[in-house]
């Protein structure tokens, strides 16, 4: 075969699957019927895991003129009332990288696209429609081909209903000074039950609302109809409208993810509603998962039962996470007065009348099985910290696909790794150990306390991974 890997699409999700495998070395085949990039914002948010990986592309530099700190959400209640209040860590940031950002997605595409092309072991074919997954000449393929997924349909898998459906117009504007000045500083979830919406600031002019359609409404009628949804916070003199469609926010899983050498990943795998900005990343956490298996197999560091850890792991991940952005879409979406006065009212009792901020990272799940160490510790399944180095790099600058063992005392003074704020040295700490065995994609396989358990890890590690 010419090809180790197809990849049917080329957005996000397909794009940085073909690069990290393109940049360990596997032969890898992108098949897109588009040719061009999508030249409108779709994914608004992304946050520090991904920025980790986009890192680790060495697209850091590329990405970050088009990204802007998320921020803060605040949610108001039926009668305008404060209720909840997300927001970000402050620094010491433990995987260097600010965890919530917006972002332009055609930036960030045309950026991924160019690492990929520059990649000699990567051939892209675009304009090219997959009519018969039989004929694509891979060893494995996998299909990162969005929510209307022709590989998913072509393989029969059908979705898990996690049982949301609600009809959402998306309208993006870019807004001049005067428009600017007359909206909220912080994005805004508008819990009304006359008409839920949001209200979200994207990098420079960029603004985004989202807001419920109701019953008996024509989705093609309102997208018509913008500058008088709008009339709460803009006049068409203050913005030029760059997009409107609408949607229907589904919960919807994948059955299954793999079907003998075909896969499925981002939006193909599952589609969530976007109330917390985790749609793209949890494409990328599915391709940053996927490609350092599919290397190790192909070049026989590992057995090739490595590759049913993908769903074992990514699944869960995702519907865990997926529960929970539903449960703060019903809470956005009450339509009912009474149920939604009786919401603020519980929210504002938890909160003793006092709203304080919920990190947005801490609704992100570890992993909970998978390829994870045998002997349990609450650290396996979380992801390694990034410390910034003392000459002001970050410790990952350089992708690596092999697993990697950091000690404890190589961030002490004197230690290999002169850290500046001390975040794996707290890590370390917290956990109770002396060592960490930490897989490509930068999660915890396991912990040690001595070395006689790093060894233990290490045995454990390399059964798991020869296993047929």
């Amino acid at each position: 075969m010419k090809h180790d890997v197809a990849v049917v699409g080329f957005g996000p999700t397909g794009a940085v699957l073909a690069a990290l495998l393109g940049q360990a070395g596997v032969r890898t085949l992108v098949l897109d019927k588009a040719r061009e990039i999508y030249d409108k914002p779709r994914a608004f948010a992304l946050d520090h895991e991904v920025m980790r990986v986009f890192q680790n592309l060495g697209l850091a530099d590329a990405i970050a003129p088009h990204t802007a700190p998320f921020t803060p959400s605040e949610y108001y209640g039926a009668d305008g009332r404060l209720i909840k209040r997300l927001g970000s860590v402050p620094p010491p940031w433990p995987l260097g990288w600010a965890p919530n950002l917006v972002f332009s997605q055609p930036a960030v595409d045309a950026a991924l696209r160019a690492r990929v092309a520059a990649l000699p072991g990567v051939e892209v074919r675009l304009g090219e429609e997959v009519r018969d997954l039989d004929r694509i000449d891979a060893r494995f393929v996998v299909g990162c081909d969005g929510a209307s997924s022709h590989v998913r349909q072509q393989l029969g898998i059908g979705f898990e209903d996690l049982g949301f459906d609600e009809p959402w117009l998306v309208i993006d504007l870019l807004v001049n000074e005067e428009g600017a000045a007359r909206l909220p500083q912080v994005s805004v979830q508008y819990c009304e039950p006359a008409r839920p919406c949001t209200y979200l600031i994207g990098p420079g002019a960029h603004r985004r609302w989202e807001i419920m359609l109701l019953p008996g409404e024509s989705p093609a009628e309102m997208e018509r109809d913008v500058w008088r949804l709008l009339a709460r916070w803009l006049e068409p003199r203050h913005a030029t409208l760059w997009r409107v469609a609408s949607y229907r926010f589904h919960a919807l899983i994948a059955a299954q993810w793999r079907r003998g050498r075909f896969f499925l990943a981002g939006d193909a795998a599952h589609q969530q509603p976007p109330f917390t900005g985790q749609g793209m990343c949890q494409g990328v956490r599915d391709a940053a998962n996927l490609a350092w298996k599919l290397a190790h197999v192909l070049d026989g560091r590992a057995g090739e039962n490595l590759l049913a850890s993908y769903e074992t792991e990514r699944r869960p991940h995702v519907r865990r996470l997926t529960g929970t952005i539903k449960e703060i879409g019903r809470l956005i979406c009450e339509r009912d007065p009474a149920a939604a006065a009786a919401r603020d009212r519980r929210l504002l009792d938890e909160a003793n009348g006092a709203i304080r901020t919920v990190p947005r990272q801490s609704l992100i799940p570890p992993l909970e099985r998978g390829l994870l160490s045998p002997l349990a510790h609450p650290a396996n399944g979380t992801l390694f910290p990034q410390p910034r180095l003392a000459e002001g790099r970050l410790l990952d600058d350089i992708a690596g696909t092999g697993f990697r063992v950091f000690r404890k005392e190589a961030f002490c003074a004197g230690g290999t790794f002169t850290e500046t704020e001390g975040v794996a040295t707290d890590w370390f700490e917290r956990n109770d150990c002396v060592a960490a065995l930490v897989r490509p994609d930068h999660y915890v396989y396991g912990v040690a306390r001595n070395i006689a358990e790093l060894e233990e890890q290490n045995l454990s590690l390399r059964e798991a991974l020869q296993c047929n």
